[in-house]
């Protein structure tokens, strides 16, 4: 990856938290920088700090006003950020199954007339590429993913629907995503993948983090009401650590 690092900034927010700003847009090498400094401070914690999150463009960083405070946490930030090496980082590949149909193919007829596009093209397409999950927020466990082919990049739509399904897969702008809960969205969805992100009951309630890389594995409807009922009987399905 070829990255083009600015000066980042430093936000205070409140007397317990700071962000360090990458870019001012969604950037690849922006995220590859906030994923890259979230993993060094997983490895080699700093005094005092309590929790790091990453974003498109960003860390937001937790800490104890007691044990440190911004500007010592900016003064050992600004070294370790010239010390990253953010293309060594490489989170953990899963395989994500996608049925292209039922309830949550809610646009994939109309999204592939706007894109000039047969249905199995866009299909193709959206198949064809390598995600990474960039950040986890909006809802608990709902992953935004980068990597969506440009050609499938799509503007929201004007009305918000009160309800997609969970694990509906969506396009919203040029990002990707997975609804990890049934919430109202403007984006756009063709697909449906039987996993669930998020289950507050298990150790790990959140199934996806922030690095990993996803690829799509097309299913069909029988295969999903399978393994939708082995996800209902609280089966995870994949290794959070398995190297596809």
């Amino acid at each position: 990856m070829v990255l083009t690092p600015r000066a980042p900034r430093f936000l205070p927010c409140g007397d317990a938290a700071l962000t360090v700003e990458f870019a001012p847009g969604i950037e690849a090498a922006a995220t590859a920088l906030a994923l890259a400094l979230a993993a060094d401070l997983e490895a080699t914690p700093l005094p005092g700090l309590r929790e790091a999150l990453p974003t498109y463009r960003s860390l937001t960083l937790t800490y104890d006003p007691c044990v440190t405070g911004f500007a010592a946490l900016r003064a050992d930030l600004l070294g370790r950020i010239a010390a990253l090496r953010p293309g060594a980082i490489a989170g953990p590949r899963h395989s994500i199954p996608v049925f292209y149909g039922g309830p949550a193919c809610l646009d994939l007829a109309c999204l592939a007339a706007e894109k000039g596009l047969t249905e199995e093209a866009l299909i193709a397409l959206h198949l064809g590429a390598g995600y990474r999950v960039a950040m986890i927020g909006f809802a608990p466990g709902f992953a935004y993913l980068s990597g969506l082919p440009a050609a499938l990049a799509t503007p929201r739509r004007a009305e918000v629907r009160q309800r997609v399904p969970e694990g509906a897969l969506g396009i919203g702008g040029v990002q990707a995503s997975v609804n990890s809960v049934a919430a109202p969205s403007a984006w756009s969805y063709i697909g449906q993948t039987p996993l669930r992100l998020f289950d507050a009951t298990r150790a790990r309630p959140c199934l996806l983090a922030p690095g990993d890389r996803l690829r799509l594995r097309r299913i069909g409807a029988a295969e999903f009401d399978a393994l939708a009922e082995r996800a209902r009987r609280g089966e995870i399905l994949f290794d959070p650590e398995e190297r596809a």
